[in-house]
């Protein structure tokens, strides 16, 4: 079994609900953070207290009080969508840290509970204010961390082969643009064939005349 980095560990404390919270872009960020002494252990609201004490029994240091400024602990909460108003403009599936956001252009999306790490990310950028945040009913459990951590991860993976298939589909009519053309024709190519021609014909004439009849 390969033998973790003291970032691995870390993140294998946090909650991976990809919050942004902390200030940094989803919970491996900021677990690398906290393992480079650039980060503080205290600005998690989802693992709240008892996160701030599981990370200082990892690093042997002080427990510090969680840092209120990034968001106030609390019960699990959902995102749902009022779907009937909902005017399909994509912005909250794109916004979400996990994929668990369905829909399509123009059509109707759905949140699915299951999925949802409570992250509230697709609030702020619906255009309507179709959605809110529920209670979930439920904890979230090490099995829902390690769903979230998988699903980020995916999503990143496929985020990034996006981004590289469209880079290269822009680079296509640039490396056309740049490729060097065929060599045009000289611009006397016609008047060479003209005079040629015309040189043909007058041998031919003057052939005719010398010619005795």
């Amino acid at each position: 079994m390969p033998c973790l980095s003291l970032a691995d560990r870390i993140d294998a404390l946090l909650p991976q609900t990809q919050c942004t919270k902390c200030g940094y872009d989803g919970c491996r960020p900021y677990a690398q953070a906290i393992a480079d002494g650039a980060a503080a252990i205290n600005r998690c609201p989802p693992g709240g207290d008892d996160g701030v004490a599981a990370l200082a029994a990892l690093l042997d240091t002080a427990v510090l009080p969680l840092d209120l400024s990034r968001g106030a602990p609390g019960p699990l909460t959902v995102a749902r969508i009022d779907e009937a108003h909902c005017i399909g403009c994509t912005l909250c599936i794109r916004a979400c840290p996990v994929d668990a956001i369905v829909g399509a252009n123009k059509r109707m999306h759905t949140v699915l509970a299951d999925w949802c790490t409570g992250c509230d990310l697709c609030v702020a950028p619906c255009p309507v204010d179709c959605i809110d945040m529920v209670p979930a009913g439920r904890a979230w459990t090490p099995a829902d961390a390690q769903a979230g951590r998988q699903r980020h991860q995916a999503r990143q993976v496929r985020l990034a082969r996006e981004t590289a298939d469209n880079a290269r589909l822009m680079a296509a009519p640039a490396e056309l643009a740049a490729a060097p053309r065929p060599a045009a024709s000289p611009p006397d190519g016609d008047a060479r064939k003209r005079a040629a021609i015309e040189s043909a014909l007058a041998r031919a004439r003057a052939r005719r005349t010398a010619t005795p009849t």
